[in-house]
């Protein structure tokens, strides 16, 4: 399928990730069509997706309740959910939207700005763990999608 899930804001602060954005360019084939407006009006059909990129054998995947308004989702989480006790540093989440028949990448790519890795730079997050507190921090990828890593803090 085409298209990705825009993203218009992120929010690191106050021990919570907050990412708002909208589907765009996902153009499911016509007969699929009526299915698509049901799954964006059905609350919980649509989640943010977290998925380590290097799970070592492990499948990571986080999931939390994405319900659209229109093609606009807000989704807001726990920063210590990405940092888990278990979780080997450092560790990079790859952040997608996705339904039952759609997996679409989350990024900034309408914006006309290029190369955001250098340009757009969010602050990290302190997360206390066992062994050593790590930070978390989202960042854009080399091809402006959006992902997170974690990290252990200085």
């Amino acid at each position: 399928m085409s298209g990705h899930a825009e993203i218009a804001e992120v929010w690191p602060r106050d021990g919570r990730l907050r990412l708002v954005g909208a589907l765009h360019g996902h153009a499911p084939r016509r007969r699929a069509f009526d299915r698509l407006r049901a799954l964006t009006t059905a609350a919980g059909e649509w989640s943010l997706q977290f998925v380590l990129r290097d799970d070592r054998g492990r499948p990571w995947r986080l999931r939390y309740p994405a319900p659209l308004d229109g093609t606009r989702f807000d989704v807001s989480l726990p920063v210590a959910d990405l940092a888990p006790e278990d979780l080997r540093v450092p560790a990079y989440w790859d952040v997608w939207l996705s339904a039952p028949d759609a997996r679409l990448r989350a990024g900034r790519l309408l914006d006309g700005i290029t190369g955001k890795k250098e340009i757009m730079v969010y602050p990290g997050q302190s997360v206390p763990r066992a062994d050593a507190a790590v930070l978390v921090r989202p960042y854009y990828t080399v091809k402006d999608n959006l992902s997170v890593e974690v990290r252990p803090a200085r």
